[in-house]
């Protein structure tokens, strides 16, 4: 039995001036999974003629599995001074059916789901996905409302929460949904686990028990977080299914995205 699959759109992310690039929640996670040698199950999904800008998952000791669709997600998006990320959004990619999204993950325990968008993932998948599975959701997806233009945000996720095993969300989700990034609130989202990346300034684990807050390996210049968040959460459920405690994989994730980072 396989413990962990990873599904979701593949995005084409344009970074100021620079040329596309490949990016997506399972892009990530497909790269941390393979780096950690985890024996995972990944499918992702983006339009045919999108492919071959995503050849790093192909040249991967287990490469992904294809879902074709018509568009693929693709993003615009700038860093501020501050480190706040400012996107557009170019273009909407495909929504996950219910049917699709559990051949994808077929008999795995443990789904790492990647959503981007809103409608990447309805209620009606989430809840097949999470029938006899755990799943750990990214919240970014959940907030952002699938429109072309200026990134839109709102706290309109009806009861999905209630399909996550582990929730992860920074900043700006949990601001969103609890009115601000305080852990303490966050336990009122009744989810078993919620994951807060905060950036240089580290991460929480929140549980119905109790809450820790992790520091950040210190490095020098990061100039380009992108995809650190969806390192730490592929490399917190590698750690989770292993074992560890939340606190531990905890800590072992932070160490995987400063890795991550440093190799940037």
């Amino acid at each position: 039995m396989t413990q962990i699959a990873a599904i979701g759109n593949l995005s084409v992310d344009v970074i100021a001036e620079q040329p596309p690039r490949p990016g997506g929640t399972v892009f990530f996670s497909a790269l941390t999974l393979a780096r950690l040698r985890a024996p995972a199950r990944v499918t992702v999904s983006c339009a045919g003629r999108d492919r071959p800008l995503f050849q790093a998952l192909e040249e991967l000791s287990h490469p992904p599995g294809w879902h074709e669709s018509e568009h693929t997600t693709a993003f615009r998006f700038r860093y501020t001074r501050t480190g706040r990320r400012v996107m557009r959004v170019v273009a909407v990619g495909a929504s996950w059916s219910p049917q699709d999204a559990v051949e994808a993950v077929g008999d795995a325990e443990w789904v790492h789901v990647g959503a981007l968008l809103r409608t990447d993932f309805r209620p009606a998948t989430l809840e097949a996905l999470a029938a006899g599975r755990r799943l750990l959701i990214d919240g970014q997806g959940l907030v952002r409302t699938a429109r072309t233009g200026p990134l839109r945000r709102d706290r309109r996720v009806g009861g999905v929460l209630r399909f996550a095993t582990i929730l992860k969300l920074d900043s700006e989700d949990a601001e969103l949904l609890v009115g601000g990034a305080d852990p303490e609130k966050l336990t009122a989202l009744n989810v078993p686990e919620v994951l807060l990346t905060l950036g240089a300034r580290g991460s929480a684990v929140i549980t119905p028990s109790r809450i820790d807050s992790v520091p950040a390996h210190e490095i020098d210049d990061v100039r380009d977080p992108t995809g650190a968040g969806d390192t730490f959460s592929a490399a917190y459920l590698v750690a989770r299914v292993a074992g560890a405690a939340p606190l531990e994989a905890a800590r072992s994730s932070s160490a995987t995205v400063a890795e991550f980072l440093s190799r940037r």
